[in-house]
Protein backbone atom coordinates (compact mmCIF):
# COMPACT_ATOMS: atom_id res chain seq x y z
CA UNK A 1 0.00 0.00 0.00
CA UNK A 2 1.41 3.35 -0.89
CA UNK A 3 0.79 6.76 0.55
CA UNK A 4 0.98 9.76 -1.73
CA UNK A 5 1.10 13.15 -0.89
CA UNK A 6 -1.90 15.19 -2.11
CA UNK A 7 -1.34 19.01 -1.24
CA UNK A 8 -0.33 21.53 2.07
CA UNK A 9 0.37 25.03 2.36
CA UNK A 10 3.12 27.17 3.60
CA UNK A 11 3.30 29.14 6.08
CA UNK A 12 6.99 27.84 8.49
CA UNK A 13 7.89 26.60 10.96
CA UNK A 14 4.58 25.46 12.52
CA UNK A 15 3.46 22.96 9.62
CA UNK A 16 1.01 22.64 7.35
CA UNK A 17 -2.42 21.24 6.39
CA UNK A 18 -1.62 18.00 4.96
CA UNK A 19 -4.14 15.71 2.79
CA UNK A 20 -3.40 11.57 2.08
CA UNK A 21 -4.48 9.40 -0.05
CA UNK A 22 -4.49 5.93 -0.19
CA UNK A 23 -5.75 3.91 -3.01
CA UNK A 24 -9.43 4.94 -3.58
CA UNK A 25 -10.08 6.00 0.02
CA UNK A 26 -9.51 9.69 1.07
CA UNK A 27 -8.40 11.23 4.46
CA UNK A 28 -8.28 14.82 4.61
CA UNK A 29 -7.48 17.04 7.52
CA UNK A 30 -10.73 19.50 8.54
CA UNK A 31 -10.65 22.52 6.61
CA UNK A 32 -10.31 24.29 9.81
CA UNK A 33 -6.75 23.56 10.92
CA UNK A 34 -4.36 26.44 10.52
CA UNK A 35 -1.53 28.21 12.82
CA UNK A 36 -3.44 28.37 15.47
CA UNK A 37 -4.92 24.92 15.55
CA UNK A 38 -1.54 22.80 15.65
CA UNK A 39 -0.01 25.40 18.13
CA UNK A 40 -2.84 23.92 19.97
CA UNK A 41 -1.79 20.33 19.53
CA UNK A 42 0.67 18.46 21.08
CA UNK A 43 4.12 18.94 19.83
CA UNK A 44 4.00 14.73 18.91
CA UNK A 45 0.74 14.50 18.03
CA UNK A 46 1.34 13.31 14.16
CA UNK A 47 -2.33 12.45 14.00
CA UNK A 48 -1.61 8.58 13.69
CA UNK A 49 -4.21 6.03 12.15
CA UNK A 50 -4.04 3.18 13.71
CA UNK A 51 -5.40 -0.55 12.57
CA UNK A 52 -7.80 -2.70 14.31
CA UNK A 53 -5.78 -4.53 16.25
CA UNK A 54 -4.50 -1.50 17.92
CA UNK A 55 -0.90 -1.39 16.29
CA UNK A 56 0.17 1.20 14.03
CA UNK A 57 0.81 -0.03 10.04
CA UNK A 58 4.50 -0.21 9.40
CA UNK A 59 4.49 2.33 6.35
CA UNK A 60 2.28 5.02 8.75
CA UNK A 61 5.26 4.43 11.83
CA UNK A 62 7.56 4.88 8.80
CA UNK A 63 5.65 8.50 6.96
CA UNK A 64 5.52 9.75 11.03
CA UNK A 65 8.91 9.21 12.03
CA UNK A 66 9.87 10.81 8.45
CA UNK A 67 7.83 14.04 9.34
CA UNK A 68 8.99 14.62 12.86
CA UNK A 69 12.44 13.94 11.92
CA UNK A 70 12.47 14.62 8.74
CA UNK A 71 13.14 18.07 6.55
CA UNK A 72 9.41 19.50 6.23
CA UNK A 73 10.02 21.05 3.40
CA UNK A 74 8.66 18.40 0.85
CA UNK A 75 5.20 18.91 2.83
CA UNK A 76 4.63 21.92 1.45
CA UNK A 77 4.46 21.04 -2.10
CA UNK A 78 0.54 21.34 -3.27
CA UNK A 79 -0.98 20.62 -6.60
CA UNK A 80 -2.16 24.04 -8.43
CA UNK A 81 -5.74 24.03 -10.90
CA UNK A 82 -5.26 25.15 -14.30
CA UNK A 83 -4.80 28.69 -14.48
CA UNK A 84 -7.45 30.73 -16.34
CA UNK A 85 -5.45 32.58 -18.36
CA UNK A 86 -7.79 32.69 -21.77
CA UNK A 87 -9.77 35.88 -21.11
CA UNK A 88 -6.70 37.88 -19.83
CA UNK A 89 -4.14 37.00 -22.57
CA UNK A 90 -7.02 37.49 -25.19
CA UNK A 91 -8.33 40.74 -23.99
CA UNK A 92 -5.43 43.06 -24.81
CA UNK A 93 -4.68 45.88 -22.56
CA UNK A 94 -6.47 47.64 -20.04
CA UNK A 95 -6.90 45.36 -17.02
CA UNK A 96 -5.94 47.11 -13.48
CA UNK A 97 -2.52 45.57 -12.01
CA UNK A 98 -5.00 43.49 -9.08
CA UNK A 99 -7.86 41.65 -9.54
CA UNK A 100 -10.16 40.52 -7.26
CA UNK A 101 -9.98 36.07 -6.14
CA UNK A 102 -13.30 34.25 -7.40
CA UNK A 103 -14.05 33.75 -3.36
CA UNK A 104 -13.01 37.18 -2.31
CA UNK A 105 -12.13 37.71 1.51
CA UNK A 106 -9.72 40.62 -0.11
CA UNK A 107 -10.22 44.35 -0.47
CA UNK A 108 -8.47 46.95 -3.27
CA UNK A 109 -7.04 50.23 -3.00
CA UNK A 110 -8.05 52.33 -5.18
CA UNK A 111 -11.36 50.21 -5.63
CA UNK A 112 -12.19 49.13 -8.71
CA UNK A 113 -15.06 50.75 -10.94
CA UNK A 114 -16.26 48.41 -13.43
CA UNK A 115 -13.27 46.35 -13.87
CA UNK A 116 -11.20 48.40 -15.95
CA UNK A 117 -8.98 51.55 -15.51
CA UNK A 118 -7.31 53.95 -17.50
CA UNK A 119 -4.60 55.80 -15.77
CA UNK A 120 -2.71 58.50 -17.00
CA UNK A 121 -0.07 60.38 -15.24
CA UNK A 122 -0.65 64.05 -16.79
CA UNK A 123 -4.50 63.72 -15.64
CA UNK A 124 -5.69 65.67 -12.73
CA UNK A 125 -6.03 64.72 -9.38
CA UNK A 126 -4.85 64.27 -5.76
CA UNK A 127 -0.97 64.90 -5.62
CA UNK A 128 1.74 62.97 -3.08
CA UNK A 129 1.50 64.68 0.38
CA UNK A 130 5.00 64.62 1.74
CA UNK A 131 3.59 65.35 5.03
CA UNK A 132 1.24 62.70 5.29
CA UNK A 133 3.81 59.93 5.02
CA UNK A 134 3.96 58.88 8.74
CA UNK A 135 4.95 55.17 9.89
CA UNK A 136 2.43 53.78 12.37
CA UNK A 137 3.17 53.52 15.54
CA UNK A 138 1.90 49.81 17.08
CA UNK A 139 2.53 50.49 20.46
CA UNK A 140 2.54 54.10 21.44
CA UNK A 141 2.45 53.19 25.25
CA UNK A 142 5.28 50.24 25.01
CA UNK A 143 8.53 53.23 25.88
CA UNK A 144 6.81 55.02 28.74
CA UNK A 145 8.53 52.46 31.38
CA UNK A 146 11.55 52.93 29.62
CA UNK A 147 11.10 56.42 29.48
CA UNK A 148 9.67 57.81 32.51
CA UNK A 149 9.86 55.04 34.91
CA UNK A 150 14.02 54.12 34.66
CA UNK A 151 14.98 57.21 34.98
CA UNK A 152 13.20 57.82 38.15
CA UNK A 153 12.65 56.14 41.46
CA UNK A 154 9.72 54.05 41.25
CA UNK A 155 8.78 50.11 42.87
CA UNK A 156 7.45 47.15 41.12
CA UNK A 157 4.86 43.89 42.24
CA UNK A 158 4.11 41.25 41.09
CA UNK A 159 0.63 39.09 42.45
CA UNK A 160 -1.77 35.88 40.75
CA UNK A 161 -5.41 36.67 40.57
CA UNK A 162 -7.42 34.01 40.34
CA UNK A 163 -9.32 35.34 37.54
CA UNK A 164 -7.08 37.47 35.75
CA UNK A 165 -3.85 35.65 36.06
CA UNK A 166 -0.64 37.08 36.62
CA UNK A 167 -0.40 40.74 37.12
CA UNK A 168 2.94 43.21 37.31
CA UNK A 169 2.37 46.77 38.52
CA UNK A 170 4.90 49.39 38.76
CA UNK A 171 4.44 52.41 40.79
CA UNK A 172 6.31 55.97 39.75
CA UNK A 173 6.17 59.19 42.09
CA UNK A 174 6.69 61.97 39.77
CA UNK A 175 7.40 64.54 42.89
CA UNK A 176 8.09 67.63 40.32
CA UNK A 177 4.64 66.95 38.73
CA UNK A 178 3.01 66.35 42.00
CA UNK A 179 1.44 63.12 40.57
CA UNK A 180 1.33 59.46 40.82
CA UNK A 181 1.95 57.29 37.62
CA UNK A 182 0.83 53.41 37.18
CA UNK A 183 1.49 51.13 34.60
CA UNK A 184 -0.70 47.49 35.65
CA UNK A 185 0.21 44.95 32.96
CA UNK A 186 -2.89 42.18 32.53
CA UNK A 187 -2.58 38.82 29.84
CA UNK A 188 -4.74 41.50 27.23
CA UNK A 189 -2.82 44.84 27.73
CA UNK A 190 -1.43 47.22 29.65
CA UNK A 191 -3.52 49.96 32.03
CA UNK A 192 -1.96 53.09 32.29
CA UNK A 193 -2.91 55.84 34.06
CA UNK A 194 -1.44 59.18 36.61
CA UNK A 195 -3.16 60.56 39.59
CA UNK A 196 -2.64 63.87 41.11
CA UNK A 197 -1.45 63.17 44.54
CA UNK A 198 -3.95 66.25 46.00
CA UNK A 199 -6.05 63.12 45.69
CA UNK A 200 -4.51 60.79 48.26
CA UNK A 201 -3.46 62.17 52.19
CA UNK A 202 -1.72 58.67 52.41
CA UNK A 203 -0.79 56.92 49.24
CA UNK A 204 -2.59 53.91 48.68
CA UNK A 205 -1.35 50.06 48.27
CA UNK A 206 -0.45 48.60 45.97
CA UNK A 207 -3.86 46.79 45.60
CA UNK A 208 -5.68 49.81 45.69
CA UNK A 209 -3.31 51.26 43.36
CA UNK A 210 -4.15 48.26 41.06
CA UNK A 211 -8.32 48.29 41.65
CA UNK A 212 -7.96 51.95 39.91
CA UNK A 213 -6.84 51.02 37.12
CA UNK A 214 -9.20 47.69 36.85
CA UNK A 215 -11.87 47.04 39.12
CA UNK A 216 -11.87 43.35 38.30
CA UNK A 217 -8.64 42.74 40.44
CA UNK A 218 -9.64 40.62 43.54
CA UNK A 219 -6.09 39.38 44.28
CA UNK A 220 -5.46 40.25 48.16
CA UNK A 221 -1.90 41.01 48.35
CA UNK A 222 1.54 41.68 45.63
CA UNK A 223 4.45 40.86 46.13
CA UNK A 224 7.37 43.59 45.76
CA UNK A 225 10.22 42.97 43.42
CA UNK A 226 13.57 43.61 45.04
CA UNK A 227 15.55 41.29 42.18
CA UNK A 228 18.44 44.27 40.86
CA UNK A 229 17.84 43.51 36.83
CA UNK A 230 14.05 43.72 37.22
CA UNK A 231 13.90 46.95 35.24
CA UNK A 232 15.48 45.19 32.18
CA UNK A 233 13.50 42.18 32.34
CA UNK A 234 10.33 44.46 32.57
CA UNK A 235 11.28 46.56 29.62
CA UNK A 236 12.08 43.61 27.29
CA UNK A 237 8.67 42.96 27.84
CA UNK A 238 6.68 46.13 27.61
CA UNK A 239 8.58 46.57 24.26
CA UNK A 240 8.57 42.93 22.91
CA UNK A 241 6.24 43.82 19.92
CA UNK A 242 8.46 46.83 18.87
CA UNK A 243 10.59 46.42 16.20
CA UNK A 244 13.02 48.54 14.00
CA UNK A 245 13.35 45.67 11.51
CA UNK A 246 11.17 44.83 8.63
CA UNK A 247 11.48 41.91 6.12
CA UNK A 248 9.18 42.19 2.95
CA UNK A 249 8.79 39.52 -0.24
CA UNK A 250 9.22 40.89 -3.95
CA UNK A 251 7.98 38.88 -6.74
CA UNK A 252 8.71 39.92 -10.27
CA UNK A 253 5.45 38.79 -12.70
CA UNK A 254 6.21 38.99 -16.35
CA UNK A 255 3.45 39.16 -19.38
CA UNK A 256 1.16 36.55 -19.33
CA UNK A 257 2.31 35.05 -15.53
CA UNK A 258 -0.99 34.14 -13.79
CA UNK A 259 0.05 31.40 -11.28
CA UNK A 260 2.33 31.30 -8.05
CA UNK A 261 4.45 28.90 -10.19
CA UNK A 262 5.63 30.92 -13.42
CA UNK A 263 6.18 34.21 -11.18
CA UNK A 264 8.29 32.31 -8.74
CA UNK A 265 10.50 30.40 -11.55
CA UNK A 266 11.23 33.52 -12.88
CA UNK A 267 15.26 34.00 -13.06
CA UNK A 268 16.33 36.46 -15.35
CA UNK A 269 16.18 40.36 -14.35
CA UNK A 270 15.42 42.71 -16.66
CA UNK A 271 16.80 46.23 -16.99
CA UNK A 272 13.72 47.85 -16.04
CA UNK A 273 13.42 45.52 -12.81
CA UNK A 274 17.02 46.18 -11.70
CA UNK A 275 16.26 49.89 -12.25
CA UNK A 276 13.13 49.48 -9.98
CA UNK A 277 14.98 46.97 -7.08
CA UNK A 278 17.66 50.03 -7.11
CA UNK A 279 14.74 52.59 -6.49
CA UNK A 280 14.12 50.58 -3.15
CA UNK A 281 17.42 49.89 -2.17
CA UNK A 282 20.91 48.75 -2.31
CA UNK A 283 22.23 45.42 -3.95
CA UNK A 284 24.56 43.87 -1.04
CA UNK A 285 26.77 40.40 -0.69
CA UNK A 286 25.19 38.34 1.94
CA UNK A 287 28.37 36.88 2.73
CA UNK A 288 29.29 38.18 6.24
CA UNK A 289 26.73 41.31 5.98
CA UNK A 290 26.51 42.37 9.45
CA UNK A 291 23.20 44.17 9.07
CA UNK A 292 19.52 42.98 9.61
CA UNK A 293 19.34 39.92 7.51
CA UNK A 294 15.78 39.19 7.71
CA UNK A 295 16.64 34.92 7.98
CA UNK A 296 19.08 34.83 5.02
CA UNK A 297 22.15 32.84 4.94
CA UNK A 298 25.37 35.11 5.53
CA UNK A 299 28.01 32.39 6.21
CA UNK A 300 27.20 29.59 3.76
CA UNK A 301 25.47 31.06 0.40
CA UNK A 302 22.24 28.69 1.53
CA UNK A 303 19.82 31.68 0.27
CA UNK A 304 21.95 32.95 -2.80
CA UNK A 305 24.83 35.60 -2.79
CA UNK A 306 22.69 38.75 -3.08
CA UNK A 307 19.84 40.59 -1.39
CA UNK A 308 18.42 44.20 -1.83
CA UNK A 309 18.58 45.88 2.23
CA UNK A 310 17.99 49.64 2.72
CA UNK A 311 17.70 51.63 5.62
CA UNK A 312 14.78 54.22 6.03
CA UNK A 313 13.89 56.93 9.28
CA UNK A 314 15.97 54.77 11.73
CA UNK A 315 14.37 51.14 10.54
CA UNK A 316 16.61 48.34 9.00
CA UNK A 317 14.66 46.58 5.94
CA UNK A 318 15.54 43.55 4.16
CA UNK A 319 13.67 42.35 0.85
CA UNK A 320 13.41 38.61 0.09
CA UNK A 321 13.70 38.99 -3.56
CA UNK A 322 12.40 35.92 -5.68
CA UNK A 323 14.79 36.16 -8.32
CA UNK A 324 17.44 36.24 -6.20
CA UNK A 325 17.13 33.54 -3.59
CA UNK A 326 18.25 29.77 -4.86
CA UNK A 327 16.35 28.11 -7.95
CA UNK A 328 15.84 24.63 -7.53
CA UNK A 329 16.37 22.97 -10.97
CA UNK A 330 12.96 20.06 -11.25
CA UNK A 331 10.51 21.97 -8.81
CA UNK A 332 7.75 23.75 -10.29
CA UNK A 333 6.91 24.80 -7.04
CA UNK A 334 10.40 26.24 -6.26
CA UNK A 335 9.77 25.97 -2.27
CA UNK A 336 13.44 27.21 -1.40
CA UNK A 337 12.31 30.89 -2.77
CA UNK A 338 8.92 30.56 -1.28
CA UNK A 339 9.91 29.38 1.95
CA UNK A 340 11.39 32.89 2.50
CA UNK A 341 8.65 34.97 0.90
CA UNK A 342 5.95 32.47 2.23
CA UNK A 343 6.74 33.24 5.86
CA UNK A 344 6.71 36.96 4.83
CA UNK A 345 3.71 39.45 6.03
CA UNK A 346 4.06 41.88 3.28
CA UNK A 347 4.79 40.97 -0.15
CA UNK A 348 5.67 43.63 -2.99
CA UNK A 349 4.68 42.46 -6.70
CA UNK A 350 6.71 44.36 -9.73
CA UNK A 351 4.64 43.84 -12.97
CA UNK A 352 5.99 44.44 -16.61
CA UNK A 353 2.92 43.92 -18.68
CA UNK A 354 -0.28 44.22 -18.49
CA UNK A 355 -1.28 40.86 -16.94
CA UNK A 356 -3.28 41.60 -13.82
CA UNK A 357 -2.08 40.09 -10.56
CA UNK A 358 -5.31 37.96 -8.47
CA UNK A 359 -5.24 38.96 -5.00
CA UNK A 360 -4.78 35.17 -3.81
CA UNK A 361 -2.47 33.43 -6.50
CA UNK A 362 0.14 33.25 -3.44
CA UNK A 363 -0.80 30.28 -1.14
CA UNK A 364 0.54 31.54 2.32
CA UNK A 365 -1.49 31.90 5.42
CA UNK A 366 1.22 34.58 6.65
CA UNK A 367 0.84 36.48 3.65
CA UNK A 368 -1.68 39.26 4.46
CA UNK A 369 -1.09 42.21 2.02
CA UNK A 370 0.09 43.15 -1.39
CA UNK A 371 1.57 46.33 -2.98
CA UNK A 372 1.76 45.64 -6.84
CA UNK A 373 3.62 48.54 -8.83
CA UNK A 374 3.28 48.37 -12.44
CA UNK A 375 5.62 50.38 -14.62
CA UNK A 376 4.01 52.80 -17.63
CA UNK A 377 5.05 55.09 -19.98
CA UNK A 378 5.37 58.65 -18.65
CA UNK A 379 3.40 61.40 -21.09
CA UNK A 380 5.43 64.15 -19.86
CA UNK A 381 8.72 62.48 -20.36
CA UNK A 382 8.95 61.12 -23.87
CA UNK A 383 10.95 58.29 -22.64
CA UNK A 384 10.57 58.49 -19.17
CA UNK A 385 9.68 55.78 -16.73
CA UNK A 386 6.32 56.34 -14.41
CA UNK A 387 5.05 53.57 -11.67
CA UNK A 388 1.61 52.64 -11.12
CA UNK A 389 0.57 50.81 -7.82
CA UNK A 390 -2.36 49.17 -6.36
CA UNK A 391 -2.87 47.50 -2.72
CA UNK A 392 -4.57 44.61 -1.91
CA UNK A 393 -5.25 43.11 1.56
CA UNK A 394 -6.90 40.27 3.42
CA UNK A 395 -10.58 41.46 4.63
CA UNK A 396 -10.01 41.70 8.49
CA UNK A 397 -6.52 43.71 7.63
CA UNK A 398 -7.16 47.51 8.76
CA UNK A 399 -6.97 50.14 5.91
CA UNK A 400 -3.60 52.01 6.74
CA UNK A 401 -1.76 55.27 5.07
CA UNK A 402 -0.33 56.72 3.43
CA UNK A 403 -3.13 57.61 1.30
CA UNK A 404 -2.86 56.28 -2.54
CA UNK A 405 -2.76 59.66 -5.08
CA UNK A 406 -5.11 60.48 -7.37
CA UNK A 407 -4.22 59.19 -10.32
CA UNK A 408 -2.25 56.40 -8.37
CA UNK A 409 1.16 57.14 -10.55
CA UNK A 410 4.51 58.54 -9.24
CA UNK A 411 6.76 59.91 -12.56
CA UNK A 412 9.66 60.68 -9.38
CA UNK A 413 11.61 57.55 -8.17
CA UNK A 414 12.29 59.15 -4.61
CA UNK A 415 8.91 59.95 -3.84
CA UNK A 416 7.77 56.71 -5.11
CA UNK A 417 10.21 55.15 -2.51
CA UNK A 418 8.89 56.99 0.49
CA UNK A 419 5.93 55.94 -0.41
CA UNK A 420 6.51 52.71 -0.86
CA UNK A 421 8.57 51.77 2.27
CA UNK A 422 6.49 53.97 4.27
CA UNK A 423 3.10 51.64 2.74
CA UNK A 424 5.31 48.70 3.54
CA UNK A 425 5.81 49.27 6.61
CA UNK A 426 2.36 50.21 7.67
CA UNK A 427 1.16 47.44 5.94
CA UNK A 428 2.94 44.89 8.48
CA UNK A 429 1.51 47.22 11.11
CA UNK A 430 -1.88 46.92 10.03
CA UNK A 431 -1.71 43.31 9.22
CA UNK A 432 -0.92 42.15 12.72
CA UNK A 433 -4.05 43.37 13.64
CA UNK A 434 -5.79 40.61 11.27
CA UNK A 435 -7.54 37.75 13.66
CA UNK A 436 -4.47 35.25 12.95
CA UNK A 437 -2.23 37.69 13.94
CA UNK A 438 -3.80 39.04 16.81
CA UNK A 439 -4.48 35.91 18.65
CA UNK A 440 -1.28 34.66 18.22
CA UNK A 441 -0.22 38.05 19.73
CA UNK A 442 -2.44 37.49 23.00
CA UNK A 443 -1.02 34.39 22.85
CA UNK A 444 2.86 35.86 22.93
CA UNK A 445 1.93 38.04 25.35
CA UNK A 446 0.26 35.74 27.56
CA UNK A 447 3.23 33.13 27.96
CA UNK A 448 5.95 36.23 28.47
CA UNK A 449 4.07 37.92 31.27
CA UNK A 450 3.86 34.41 32.91
CA UNK A 451 6.99 34.14 32.12
CA UNK A 452 7.96 37.86 33.37
CA UNK A 453 6.00 37.21 36.65
CA UNK A 454 7.49 33.76 37.34
CA UNK A 455 11.09 35.47 36.99
CA UNK A 456 10.41 38.31 39.06
CA UNK A 457 9.13 36.19 41.51
CA UNK A 458 11.67 33.78 41.80
CA UNK A 459 14.36 36.38 41.85
CA UNK A 460 13.22 38.26 44.68
CA UNK A 461 13.04 35.87 46.72
CA UNK A 462 16.71 34.44 45.93
CA UNK A 463 17.22 38.53 46.87
CA UNK A 464 15.76 37.71 50.52
CA UNK A 465 17.45 35.06 51.22
CA UNK A 466 15.88 31.59 50.15
CA UNK A 467 18.14 29.38 50.26
CA UNK A 468 16.12 26.94 48.59
CA UNK A 469 15.84 29.07 45.34
CA UNK A 470 19.80 30.18 45.43
CA UNK A 471 20.64 27.40 43.12
CA UNK A 472 18.94 29.22 40.36
CA UNK A 473 20.68 31.26 37.32
CA UNK A 474 19.44 34.55 36.16
CA UNK A 475 21.20 34.00 32.77
CA UNK A 476 18.59 33.08 30.85
CA UNK A 477 16.23 35.82 32.76
CA UNK A 478 18.97 38.59 31.56
CA UNK A 479 19.43 36.78 27.89
CA UNK A 480 15.97 36.78 27.41
CA UNK A 481 16.11 40.67 28.08
CA UNK A 482 18.87 41.72 26.45
CA UNK A 483 17.88 39.75 23.15
CA UNK A 484 15.14 42.41 23.00
CA UNK A 485 12.21 42.07 20.54
CA UNK A 486 12.29 40.27 17.17
CA UNK A 487 9.32 39.80 16.06
CA UNK A 488 6.02 38.58 17.93
CA UNK A 489 6.74 35.32 16.47
CA UNK A 490 10.50 34.52 17.84
CA UNK A 491 9.39 35.93 21.09
CA UNK A 492 6.92 33.28 21.23
CA UNK A 493 9.44 30.71 20.90
CA UNK A 494 11.60 32.90 23.28
CA UNK A 495 9.03 32.94 26.11
CA UNK A 496 8.82 28.80 25.65
CA UNK A 497 12.38 28.16 25.96
CA UNK A 498 12.91 30.63 28.56
CA UNK A 499 9.55 29.09 30.67
CA UNK A 500 10.88 25.82 30.20
CA UNK A 501 14.12 26.54 31.73
CA UNK A 502 12.47 27.70 34.91
CA UNK A 503 10.63 24.81 35.09
CA UNK A 504 13.45 22.69 35.47
CA UNK A 505 15.54 25.35 37.95
CA UNK A 506 12.22 25.46 39.36
CA UNK A 507 11.43 21.49 39.61
CA UNK A 508 7.82 22.19 39.02
CA UNK A 509 5.31 19.70 37.46
CA UNK A 510 4.76 19.87 33.82
CA UNK A 511 1.56 18.93 32.05
CA UNK A 512 2.93 15.97 29.75
CA UNK A 513 1.66 15.52 26.08
CA UNK A 514 -1.65 13.66 26.57
CA UNK A 515 -2.05 13.67 30.14
CA UNK A 516 -3.94 16.43 32.34
CA UNK A 517 -1.97 19.15 34.20
CA UNK A 518 -0.24 18.14 37.31
CA UNK A 519 -1.68 20.79 40.61
CA UNK A 520 1.03 22.44 42.37
CA UNK A 521 1.63 21.11 45.80
CA UNK A 522 1.30 24.97 47.32
CA UNK A 523 -1.68 26.22 44.99
CA UNK A 524 -4.61 26.81 47.61
CA UNK A 525 -8.21 27.02 47.25
CA UNK A 526 -9.58 29.46 44.77
CA UNK A 527 -6.14 30.21 42.71
CA UNK A 528 -5.99 29.40 38.73
CA UNK A 529 -5.28 26.02 38.29
CA UNK A 530 -2.51 27.15 36.32
CA UNK A 531 0.80 27.86 38.05
CA UNK A 532 3.20 30.25 37.47
CA UNK A 533 5.60 27.99 35.31
CA UNK A 534 3.40 26.05 33.79
CA UNK A 535 2.39 26.23 30.19
CA UNK A 536 -0.85 27.35 28.88
CA UNK A 537 -3.18 24.29 28.65
CA UNK A 538 -3.87 25.28 24.78
CA UNK A 539 0.01 24.15 23.83
CA UNK A 540 -0.53 20.76 24.84
CA UNK A 541 3.05 20.02 25.77
CA UNK A 542 6.17 21.59 27.64
CA UNK A 543 8.31 22.49 24.94
CA UNK A 544 7.88 23.94 21.45
CA UNK A 545 11.22 23.28 19.41
CA UNK A 546 12.01 25.56 16.55
CA UNK A 547 11.77 23.60 13.32
CA UNK A 548 12.86 26.39 11.08
CA UNK A 549 15.80 25.58 9.05
CA UNK A 550 19.59 26.78 10.77
CA UNK A 551 19.97 29.73 8.70
CA UNK A 552 16.72 31.41 9.35
CA UNK A 553 16.64 34.45 11.79
CA UNK A 554 17.43 32.83 15.10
Amino acid sequence: MSFTRKRSFTFGAYGGVDRFSCGDEKRAQPAGDNILDILDSPAGDSRSVQSDGGNLKETELFEIIEKLQGSRINEQRCEFPLPLKSQFLTAGGGWPLIVPSETGGYWIQPPLDGGLVSVSPTSPGQSPDLDNYDIMERDREATVYRQVFCTRYHHSFTAIDPSLGPLVLSVCLEEEEKKLRLILRLKESSLHGHFSLCLFPVIPSSVELAKMLCDKVTVSKFEPVSFLKAPELITAFDEHRVSLNFKFGILYQREGQLSEEEILSNNHESDDFKEFLSILGETVLLQGFTRFRGGLDVSHGQTGSEAVFTSFQGREIMFHVATKLPFTEGDPQQLQRKRHIGNDIVALIYQEGQTPFFSDIIKSQFLHCFLVVRRIQSEEDAGGAAYQVSVTARDDVPPFGPVIPDPPVFTDPSLLRQFLLTKLINAEISCYKAECFSRLELRTRSLLLETLQAELSTRSQCMMGDSSLSALSCSDSVRAASEGSGGFIENFKRAIRVRSHSLDMLGAPKKMSGGAPQKPKTQKDGESDKSPGSLPESLGSTEVKDQASPQEEP
